[in-house]
């Protein structure tokens, strides 16, 4: 791995890449300090101190939401267009077309961009109701400032995500994520310290957090480079006086295909429900909600790892064509050994991609819960559970192969073997 950023860094155009992604993670990072006008920030750390889902929120968000930032909604509206938007595309023949074309493909972008503003500033002002308590001077006025101020941040960090994606290293969104995650890496490690000088929390308990959260880790890198490895074979071929194929290779399966969208797609979902029950407060429905979406509720984790499983199958499925692979090797001579090519061959790349994704989904969802219940059972403030090392782990290892096919294409080898 440092053998691959030692050989990136001395290629002037990988260099130029990775100044320019960490140049505009820099700006994140300084976006995050300037404040939404009209708010007590002193108010929000208190609710943040609670240990309610608006923690997990501020560590996705990088602390900006404590500091009550134009980044506090970070880019979880981006996330829920594209959900929408991908929902759409399965259910609406037209879309789902348009998805296939090149210049669709740029329409689509187009219609998660205002689907992000219209969700933004729909959550912006469900966020200014439901915290209206730390609005300086409550009123219509204060509420649009609010509301206006959040939804230029996340279109500004969409925008930043795109230019990232474009012209630098990795998936923008992703990176985003990653660096507001890493950024609180430092307090939770000062917080850890406090507590455990001040006997609060024992040092054997925070050692056993330290072992799981590798262990947690190691799984996540077995289970993102675990792959199920399906025989090809392709038959020879006379083009002229040359021959073409009779060369064994193989399908490469990914246990887990989604890598870490459906875990970014499960967290969005989940704190939309409380968002919208942030905004009648005195409302019995809207507290049974806010119980039932709250971070340590039981119901909470069961929906979360529900959600995982879901979306690991269905971006599986968006992204993953099994009849697409069997078509590219019928027409390339290409056949499985026991099976005839086309529809069987489809059918069976089906089934085992199925059962790999279930069992990929499961240990998401497991490691996903998990480091939740051992903070639970430890009492230790961290809001560092397996969400966010699946995040941290997950854009790491795609941001380094990434970085490892620039440099493949430049005949060299890198870490990923």
């Amino acid at each position: 791995m440092l053998e691959v950023l030692r050989s990136a860094w001395k290629l002037a155009d990988l260099r130029k890449k990775i100044l320019f992604t960490l140049s505009m993670l820099i700006v994140f990072r300084i976006g995050v300090h300037i404040p939404v006008p009209g708010i007590n920030t002193k108010v929000i750390a208190d609710l943040i101190a609670e240990g309610q889902l608006l923690g997990f929120f501020d560590v996705i968000s990088g602390g900006a939401f404590k500091k009550f930032s134009i980044f506090a909604m970070s880019i979880t509206p981006y996330i829920n267009a594209s959900i929408i938007m991908q929902l759409l595309t399965v259910v609406i023949p037209s879309l789902e077309r348009l998805s296939k074309e090149p210049d669709g493909r740029k329409k689509m972008t187009q219609y998660i961009r205002y689907g992000t503003v219209i969700l933004g500033f729909i959550q912006a002002i469900g966020i200014s109701f439901g915290l209206r308590q730390a609005v300086l001077q409550p009123g219509i006025g204060s509420t649009l400032l609010i509301a206006l101020s959040l939804t230029a941040g996340t279109a500004f960090l969409m925008w930043l995500g795109e230019l990232i994606t474009d012209k630098g290293i990795g998936n923008g969104i992703s990176l985003i994520i990653f660096a507001g995650i890493v950024s609180r890496v430092p307090a939770g490690v000062v917080a850890i310290y406090e507590y455990v000088k001040a006997g609060t929390a024992s040092i054997f308990v925070v050692l056993l957090f330290v072992v799981i959260a590798l262990v947690v880790m190691a799984g996540i890198i077995a289970i993102q480079e675990g792959q199920r490895r399906i025989p090809v074979q392709y038959a020879k071929r006379v083009v002229g006086r040359k021959v073409y194929g009779g060369q064994s290779t193989h399908i490469p399966l990914k246990v887990n295909q989604a890598g870490v969208i459906p875990i970014i797609f499960a967290i969005s979902l989940l704190m939309f429900p409380g968002t919208i029950a942030s905004w009648f407060p005195n409302n019995t429905i809207a507290i049974w909600i806010t119980k039932i979406f709250d971070l340590n509720s039981v119901w909470y984790q069961i929906i979360y790892a529900l959600l995982i499983i879901f979306f690991t199958y269905f971006y599986t499925a968006i992204t993953f064509k099994p009849s697409d692979i069997a078509d590219n090797m019928k027409k390339y001579g290409g056949f499985i050994p026991g099976l005839r090519p086309g529809r069987p061959t489809a059918e069976y790349i089906e089934k085992v991609s199925s059962r790999i994704t279930l069992a990929g989904a499961v240990f998401l969802a497991g490691i996903a819960v998990l480091p939740s219940a051992l903070v639970s059972a430890t009492e230790l403030p961290i809001y560092y559970g397996g969400t966010s090392l699946l995040i941290v782990v997950g854009v790491a290892l795609d941001t380094m192969k990434q970085m490892e096919s620039n440099l493949l294409m430049r005949h060299y080898q890198g870490f990923l073997k």
